[in-house]
């Protein structure tokens, strides 16, 4: 097993400062929420140098196809804020990224079976999630994720395994914030009525997830979204509670 290392302030992530507590459900989404509240101008989500639109590159992700109640909670939240005419992300298209593995052309079928075989090796077990809405970053509204701690181990195990059959990964897990995206901002704006509009949402209750897969996937940018195409899915151990 991977050790795991403690999070630690990164000016590159978001929030910078990570919560106190790990998984207290309302730490996190109250921590998620100050930051937010802190931004004073959006970006553009889609100014990403690097990640030109037709970018291909190989990434694990955490993907709900089938959970219903998230998939309509995010469209609910979506509709109440189409007045902002941010780029919806698809109900097929939630995601929770986790770690980049790296860019199509550098990276071989051999390396992702590789890898997808040492993770399998793993066992890493299940876990139930907590998607929280609502809140936000410099360039999208998203939900908050509680517990933190599984997700993190997760993203500290998906490293070391690419790390010990040769690749790179990507940003390392110090710096790592889960979320999970329902809306991004496509151009500069005040953050301040993104804010307002997203504050009425935060009533509503947290919908349960259970995490049995994580997926290695080709993501890919069309336009203003991101699509993927799985090449492996590997099953987590079952959780015992």
């Amino acid at each position: 097993m991977a050790q795991h290392p403690a999070l630690a302030t990164d000016q590159c992530a978001f929030p910078a400062v990570p919560p106190a507590v790990l998984d207290d459900p309302d730490v996190i989404a109250r921590h998620d929420w100050e930051a937010f509240t802190a931004v004073d101008r959006m970006v553009n989500h889609w100014d990403r140098p690097g990640w030109e639109n037709g970018q291909r590159a190989y990434y694990w992700l955490l993907t709900f196809p089938h959970a219903r109640t998230l998939i309509n909670r995010a469209g609910y939240c979506q509709d109440a804020l189409r007045h902002l005419e941010m780029d919806a992300v698809p109900h097929d298209g939630l995601h929770v990224t986790l770690t980049r593995i790296g860019p199509v052309d550098r990276v071989t079928a051999t390396d992702l079976d590789r890898l997808a075989s040492a993770v399998d090796d793993c066992a890493l077990p299940a876990f139930h999630l907590d998607a929280h809405p609502l809140a936000g970053s410099r360039g999208a509204v998203r939900f908050s994720l509680a517990p933190w701690t599984p997700l993190v181990h997760l993203h500290a195990e998906l490293s070391a395994a690419a790390r010990d059959i040769g690749l790179t990964p990507g940003k390392p897990t110090t710096g790592f914030r889960p979320h999970l995206g329902i809306l991004y901002s496509n151009t500069p704006r005040d953050a301040r009525p993104v804010i307002d509009a997203t504050a009425a949402l935060r009533t509503l209750p947290p919908v349960p997830l259970y995490v049995d897969t994580v997926d290695l996937v080709e993501l890919r940018r069309d336009g203003r979204t991101y699509r993927w195409t799985t090449v492996h899915s590997v099953p987590l151990a079952p959780a015992t509670a």
